[in-house]
């Protein structure tokens, strides 16, 4: 049972058109809704407590002793203020007014190794870059998440989560995210780095546009990030321990990260303890979902976990389809979705469906075009359907120039994975190729406006 990610960002790109616009955008949906347009969330559902989940089945779930205890002390990591936000950030991802980037590293236990602040800064270097390009195609804000049985390792991954969390604080407050130094956060890799350094001037120019026209570079809009966590609920002892009922609200919320999922299997099923825990908490929530889920199946889930139908709740994290499938699934779905009349936000995760590596390696790789494929069925069912796509969910690394993935204009082929091949569990990937997607997709968000 692997522990919560250490890092995984989540990054919004909001839309300047919003509500407070003359020229606010229409969801193009045909189905009319029916929500609380609210940013705190109702009452806590009854019959629910934090630990609750004791009472039902529970799958994969390692039995610990009473050092789980010691958490229930601790500082929560995040509050019950930033997870709101977030919500309301979701929220009108779902109606196509932001767009979600969220990148996690590497989800296996030995990853806490590689623990250390420059690769913490240099994975945030590569989130502000990509938001950037997202940001400069799409006109939309750009909301940026990060992801994170022995029971002492939980406490160590704790102590680890405070400490990226205070580094990221830091940085996305202290200058670094500052649009001025929007050429600063290069990092030395040359494939993208020229198309990069084309488009940092445009901002450049668009800056000094802003600031003669009355808006400094100093102001907190263009000098400051926000970023929000995110981890899939597989660890109930850790997740109830970080549990914290809010004062403010009346509202109990989980503070070991902003957004909670649950995955395929082991974390999914309807009378299960992970759904039982997910429902009580006013978190936002995901749900991963694959080509065997019954679109059935996924509207009653969507029922329990938000029967008030808040936009913001529920985001949809579409994943280990591939583009053929993608394409005939997905719109099922969609139509399932849209027909209970449900609001959710809907994201693409084109990182699975890897395939065995060559070169006699013990690991999985996939080629950078099927991820291309996926990403670009995910934004053509969408624009058939008459839904929106809400964002991106990526593995990927900062400076490290690993070679994990085959392809994309780094030219990385079969014969260069065992120079570089670093992960523990799924291949990342590198720099390059993460500038690479996001300027593709940039394309797409960008088409879509016109």
């Amino acid at each position: 049972m692997s522990l919560p990610k250490l890092l995984q960002f989540n990054f919004f790109l909001s839309n300047p058109n919003s509500a407070n616009s003359q020229h606010s955008i229409v969801p193009k949906n045909p189905f009319t809704v029916e929500c609380r347009q609210a940013a705190v969330p109702p009452p806590f559902p009854e019959k629910w407590i934090d630990n609750s989940w004791g009472t039902k089945k529970t799958l994969q779930l390692p039995k610990y002793q009473n050092q789980v205890n010691d958490i229930e002390e601790f500082p929560p990591l995040v509050t019950p203020g930033e997870a709101r936000s977030l919500h309301d950030r979701l929220g009108d991802a779902a109606f196509g007014k932001a767009f979600l980037l969220q990148g996690g590293g590497d989800c296996s236990e030995e990853g806490l190794k590689e623990f250390n602040g420059d690769r913490i800064r240099d994975t945030f270097s590569i989130l502000l870059q990509m938001a950037t390009l997202l940001m400069f195609g799409g006109q939309v804000p750009i909301i940026k998440e990060s992801r994170i049985p022995d029971p002492h390792k939980m406490i160590k991954t704790y102590g680890r989560s405070a400490a990226t969390l205070n580094l990221l604080r830091a940085l996305a407050t202290g200058g670094f995210a500052s649009m001025k130094r929007i050429t600063q956060w290069n990092l030395d890799f040359a494939e993208m780095g020229n198309r990069y350094q084309d488009l940092a001037n445009q901002v450049d120019e668009a800056l000094g546009f802003m600031e003669a026209a009355g808006v400094p570079k100093e102001h907190p809009v263009m000098a400051r990030a926000e970023f929000w966590t995110s981890h899939e609920c597989s660890l109930l002892p850790y997740e109830q321990s970080l549990t914290r009922f809010d004062l403010a609200t009346g509202l109990y919320y989980d503070c070991s990260a902003h957004m909670l999922w649950c995955g395929e299997g082991a974390t999914r099923q309807l009378d299960g303890a992970q759904v039982e825990f997910l429902r009580g908490i006013s978190n936002p929530l995901g749900i991963k979902v694959s080509d065997k889920m019954d679109s059935r199946e996924l509207v009653k889930l969507i029922d329990i976990l938000n029967p008030a139908n808040l936009p913001g709740r529920i985001t949809i994290i579409i994943s280990r389809m591939g583009s053929e499938k993608l394409r005939v699934k997905l719109p099922e779905l969609i139509r399932a979705v849209h027909g209970s009349k449900q609001i959710v936000t809907w994201i693409c995760d084109p990182m699975n469906g890897s395939i065995k590596a060559p070169c006699g390696l013990n690991s999985t790789t996939r080629p950078f075009d099927r991820v291309l494929a996926e990403v670009g069925a995910f934004f053509d069912v969408h624009d058939q359907e008459g839904s929106h796509p809400g964002g991106i969910h990526l593995e990927m690394t900062g400076a490290q120039h690993v070679t994990e993935w085959i392809g994309g204009s780094c030219m990385v082929t079969s014969d260069d994975l065992s120079s570089g091949y670093r992960a523990h569990c799924n291949p990342r990937l590198n720099a390059s190729q993460s500038l690479e997607l996001a300027f593709i997709v940039a394309e797409r968000l960008k088409h879509r406006r016109f």
